[in-house]
């Protein structure tokens, strides 16, 4: 007689319960023996709803078979999903997250009421004027001088930074924060950066070398660089 492999791993931990579902079987066989064995272990109804984490492997789930866990750990049992997480991403969301990685490159002047905004890291090679921006999702470094607005992280990302050769802006954004003339020096600095601090709560200017040890995700922009 041969031990029927087991598909679903239960384990507590202090943040309520994980589940492991196996990766080679099909859905349907794996969402059978969790029926099963969420039933029995069921907590009473009294005690309060337990989180669960699933973690799939490496399992695609579709729409609608995410809805079919959802429905049967939240409706059929005491329990509530704290998350779902996968080894695989969609092809779509792999799109997207190497467009929202890329690094832009850019070579022209932004002039007085032009706007140039990129989704990814933008690296400009030439001046922002007074009266232009930039827009970036992610890091924005210009190889020139900034007399414009830059607004980097402009999703919310507020690890984001702004780097110039020269920084003399009339407007720095970082995600929803906002620093305007008062905050840094009126005649400009050559070759700082732009970045939130976090416990000062707002957007400071300091030395670029400051980069290497605030922002260790500056090193994948330098491997962009270097890979072309």
């Amino acid at each position: 007689m041969h031990d029927t492999k087991q598909l679903i791993t239960i384990k507590g931990t202090r943040d309520g319960l994980t589940l492991f579902i196996d990766d080679t079987c099909s859905f349907d066989e794996a969402f059978k023996e969790l029926r099963e064995k969420l039933l029995a272990n069921q907590p009473q109804k009294k005690e309060p709803c337990v989180p669960v984490t699933i973690k799939l492997g490496n399992r695609f789930l579709r729409e609608e078979e995410k809805d079919s866990l959802s429905n049967l750990i939240k409706e059929e049992n005491r329990f509530t999903i704290q998350s779902i997480e996968s080894e695989v991403i969609a092809k779509s969301e792999a799109l997207s997250l190497m467009e929202d990685s890329e690094v832009k490159t850019i070579n022209r002047i932004v002039r007085s009421g032009q706007v140039l905004e990129v989704t990814g890291d933008l690296l400009l090679i030439g001046d922002v004027n007074p009266g232009g921006s930039v827009i970036s999702t992610g890091n924005i470094y210009i190889m020139g001088s900034l007399h414009g607005v830059a607004h980097a992280g402009v999703k919310g990302d507020r690890s984001a930074i702004i780097a110039a050769s020269y920084m003399n802006p009339s407007q720095l954004r970082i995600a929803e924060y906002i620093s305007r003339a008062p905050d840094y020096e009126s005649d400009g600095v050559y070759m700082e950066c732009g970045l939130i601090d976090e416990e000062q709560d707002k957007i400071i200017i300091d030395r670029l070398q400051v980069l290497a040890h605030r922002r260790k995700s500056i090193n994948r922009f330098e491997r962009r660089i270097n890979n072309g």
